[in-house]
């Protein structure tokens, strides 16, 4: 199974949990794994289309998953996922 770190806004829809192993062999059936075991994430790392929302980064180790295969990445029972959102604003 493959662990998949949740960052610290979304743990609040993952039970509070920082990492899940889910099992799948791509990134995409872990991903789906993950949001069938925990609903509430669902809508904020996916569209209502069910594609991965454009300010959610995926990480397979350390390799973003969008330079590999997206969510068709194979992934192994040793690797990480590392689910990133995009932060903007700040001051100026």
């Amino acid at each position: 199974m493959a662990r998949i770190l949740i960052p610290t806004p979304l743990r609040q829809f993952a039970g509070g949990l920082k990492e899940i192993e889910v099992a799948g062999a791509t990134v995409g059936q872990a991903l789906d794994a993950l949001t069938a075991e925990y609903g509430a994430l669902r809508n904020h790392i996916f569209t209502p289309e069910g594609k991965l929302r454009s300010f959610v980064n995926v990480y397979l180790n350390d390799e973003d998953v969008r330079y590999l295969a997206k969510d068709k990445t194979v992934i192994a029972a040793a690797d990480t996922l590392s689910i990133v959102p995009s932060i903007a604003g700040g001051r100026r």
